[in-house]
């Protein structure tokens, strides 16, 4: 079965990075453009970004554009996001997804506090 499995994720200092990974299982991979989503307290699961199979990517949150870079690694199944000069509003729990395909994940709690 489709299964997404989102890591990396912790606390960090304002100003800080994070690389989170998501590794995908039950599906033929480089076949499927990847979304990077999150959703923090009380908020609605926003879009971040995406990347297409040939590694075309775009950034949707305009708040992260310029901080957050999305890559993707067809032979290991994995997907990633950089995400650089973290402020406290990016805190939330992030999700991959391969569009419709599949259930959510468990997510990867990201915190920016000092």
């Amino acid at each position: 079965q489709v299964q997404f499995v989102e890591s990396g994720g912790g606390l960090v200092q304002p100003g800080g990075s994070l690389r989170l990974s998501c590794a995908a299982s039950g599906l033929t991979f480089s076949k499927y453009a990847m979304n990077w989503y999150r959703q923090a307290p009380g908020k609605e699961r926003e879009l971040v970004g995406t990347i297409t199979t040939t590694g075309a990517t775009a950034i949707d949150l305009d708040s992260v554009k310029g901080r957050f870079t999305i890559s993707r690694d067809n032979a290991k199944n994995m997907v990633y996001l950089q995400m650089n000069s973290l402020k406290p509003e990016d805190t939330a729990v992030y999700y991959c997804k391969a569009g419709l395909v599949g259930p959510w994940g468990q997510g990867t709690q990201v915190t920016v506090s000092s």
